[in-house]
């Protein structure tokens, strides 16, 4: 079983900056990622990267989010710049170990126009 806890959501301007990070419970994991929720909304992928470092973003971020892995810490990181109001969220993060799923609380990213 894998413990998630995230941790870096709050308020920003529009054209600012966060950073979100993910402390997994244990190591070992194949991909971990970042997933988020807007209000009436579906959860969709944001940005995913493997243990060997291959990454994946979605369209709506790829330029302006970075996703990054600590293997020796067992974190994830999403450095979030040029933030957008459509860019409001629960973000959620995600690791894959041993063919399963395993989600964090959430956090919240708020946009402000």
């Amino acid at each position: 079983q894998v413990q998630l806890v995230e941790s870096g959501g709050g308020l920003v301007q529009a054209g600012g900056s966060l950073r979100l990070s993910c402390a997994a419970s244990r190591s070992g994991i194949a991909a971990m990622g970042w997933y988020r929720q807007a209000p009436g909304k579906l959860r969709e992928l944001v940005a995913t990267i493997t243990s060997g470092g291959s990454t994946n973003y979605a369209d709506s971020v790829k330029g302006r989010f970075t996703i990054s892995r600590m293997n020796a810490k067992n974190t994830v990181y999403l450095q979030m710049n040029s933030l957008k109001p459509e860019d409001t969220a629960v973000y959620y993060c995600n690791a894959v170990y041993q063919s399963y799923n395993y989600w964090g609380q959430g956090t919240q990213v708020t946009v402000s126009s």
